[in-house]
């Protein structure tokens, strides 16, 4: 059972172990500049949940293909 909240170190493992990537240096870049998970704070901490994880790592990918040329990359989708 995944917990309620994680930590940024231990969203960036889910996010390694579940997507192939994610590291706690990215998330807490993005945390500053935008454009990475939402998040929420437990007093100075920020925390995850599974589900906003996987939101995001799931708009970071691209439509299924069988080619480079046909799936191109996700940012080029959206």
């Amino acid at each position: 059972m995944e917990p309620a909240c994680m930590r940024r170190d231990k969203a960036a493992d889910y996010l390694k172990e579940r997507y192939g990537f994610g590291s706690a240096n990215t998330l807490a870049k993005l945390a500053v500049i935008g454009g990475g998970p939402v998040f929420r704070r437990i007093g100075r901490w920020p925390v995850y949940t599974a589900a906003d994880l996987d939101a995001w790592a799931a708009s970071r990918m691209s439509a299924p293909g069988r080619s480079t040329a046909e799936v191109g990359s996700a940012r080029s989708a959206a």
